[in-house]
């Protein structure tokens, strides 16, 4: 009782008080009546994701490097623009004349996969839509029938279709099978390198896929810098033939 008679003589001081003087003052005399201001908590701090790395060309750099591109030593009677694939040592030339190739590192079909021949690239594609062919589904029925292009695609970023079959030298979204035996007979690229290879490519070029068994080049025992690299075609088709005077548009 005591305490609430003080409470209560304190409070009627007060508003006495607060009679003679200002409303500022009288609002600061009251000011112990007032709720706890409320202090809105400073946001937590986000943390800030790292931008995403370039897969391709961290890829490209972690890659062995006699699989990167580079531009070699390569006599051969084959025109400028024709495409040469090593299947055995996993490389595609592109004849650049004068004696020299562009070469990369490829990923070639895996055990009774391969196959060799001489034919044309009929169609070119960027970002290709992937429709399996008949056979790979009968083997996997699992498979979609077609997957829409993008980074998720297969075929990669690039294309190049070869006529007379179902093959196809294209990008992939695995880099990591380049310089691997592991796919259903398509030759596949980085997609930097198969854009590289599409903008130098032109329809109707002609392409000479060498058979596994084919005889061993020179280049492994020189440097990289002074790589010579031969080929010894399969005895020659009538299709094969029909190709060889050919020269690319």
């Amino acid at each position: 009782m005591p305490n609430k008679l003080f409470t209560t003589a304190s409070l009627a001081a007060l508003i006495a008080a607060a009679a003679f003087t200002s409303p500022a003052s009288a609002q600061s005399l009251f000011a112990f009546l007032a709720p706890p201001a409320q202090v809105e908590a400073a946001p937590a701090p986000q943390a800030v994701a790292p931008a995403a790395a370039d897969d391709d060309a961290a890829m490209d750099q972690a890659m062995d490097p006699r699989l990167q591109r580079q531009v070699v030593a390569y006599p051969t009677r084959e025109a400028p623009g024709t495409i040469i694939v090593d299947t055995p040592h996993t490389f595609l030339y592109l004849v650049l004349g004068d004696g020299q190739a562009m070469r990369y590192g490829i990923g070639v079909g895996r055990e009774g996969f391969t196959w060799s021949g001489v034919h044309p690239v009929v169609r070119k594609a960027e970002w290709p839509d992937w429709y399996p062919p008949a056979e790979m589904i009968k083997r996997q029925p699992y498979l979609p029938r077609m997957v829409a292009g993008g980074p998720g695609n297969p075929l990669g970023a690039r294309a190049m279709y070869i006529g007379g079959t179902d093959y196809r030298i294209h990008g992939t979204n695995d880099p990591s099978s380049i310089g691997k035996f592991m796919s259903s007979g398509c030759i596949r690229l980085t997609n930097p390198d198969v854009e590289d290879l599409f903008s130098r490519v032109k329809v109707g070029a002609k392409v000479i896929v060498l058979p596994k068994t084919a005889a061993p080049t020179r280049e492994a025992s020189r440097p990289v810098t002074s790589q010579v690299a031969s080929y010894a075609p399969a005895e020659q088709t009538a299709a094969a033939r029909a190709w060889n005077g050919v020269r690319p548009n």
